[in-house]
């Protein structure tokens, strides 16, 4: 699971994904890096929803999904990060997924803890190419019934890695279970090449997306 992750200024957002001119959600003019917790303000790009044939947005919502259902804009259960295998059943997440609203997430990095050592020590991740992360997420618009106040939000998707030779170090191991079995989890990249099909695409194409990274795609080790 990832629970930190750096998101880089508006401008090379706009610049690296296209959006350029066409945004109309301008956000922030400091180009400087911004630290993303659970719950706090954060970029995503989805296909533009009032665009009748294609274009990206940039979007600025809550790290942490709010599902159509939900009662209230404040939710007492954590849906910042989605378990793929799980999308297409669990309540907070299957709608998204059914209705196509995935969305890429804009990262320079991202952290994990790393147990190795015996307690925790914080690894960071970034792209080996020094390009930034586009990671597979989904979104959702919620509306309060009462304000009628319009909350984006957005949940960054994770698949098993126990077999991943480096996103298998991350994360506190259980003792009870055998190596192949803790479910260690990494986030998804998305290649830029494949961004347009992920956003737009079938829900059977967008699962063919939901795969590890190749290990010389990052470049990782311990926070200074």
């Amino acid at each position: 699971m990832c629970n930190r992750y750096y998101a880089p200024g508006e401008r090379e957002i706009e610049e690296f994904w296209n959006i350029g001119s066409k945004n109309p959600n301008r956000w922030w003019d400091d180009p400087r890096v911004l630290e993303i917790f659970p719950r706090g303000q954060g970029p995503f790009i989805r296909r533009a929803v009032d665009d009748p044939d294609y274009s990206r947005e940039l979007v600025v919502g809550q790290w942490a999904l709010i599902p159509p259902w939900a009662k209230s804009a404040t939710l007492p259960y954590s849906t910042n990060n989605a378990r793929s295998e799980e999308i297409a059943d669990k309540a907070a997440f299957k709608l998204a997924w059914a209705r196509g609203q995935r969305c890429v997430i804009p990262a320079t990095s991202f952290d994990e803890p790393n147990w190795e050592s015996g307690k925790n020590e914080w690894w960071r991740f970034r792209r080996a190419d020094g390009t930034p992360w586009s990671l597979a997420g989904l979104w959702n618009q919620w509306v309060d019934r009462e304000s009628g106040e319009v909350f984006e939000s957005y949940t960054m998707l994770t698949i098993n890695a126990d077999s991943h030779p480096l996103m298998r170090r991350m994360h506190k191991p259980d003792p009870k279970l055998a190596a192949d079995q803790q479910d260690k989890r990494s986030v998804i990249p998305i290649e830029q090449g494949d961004v347009d099909l992920w956003l737009a695409g079938t829900v059977e194409e967008a699962k063919q997306l939901l795969r590890l990274a190749p290990v010389d795609v990052f470049e990782a080790g311990p926070v200074a």
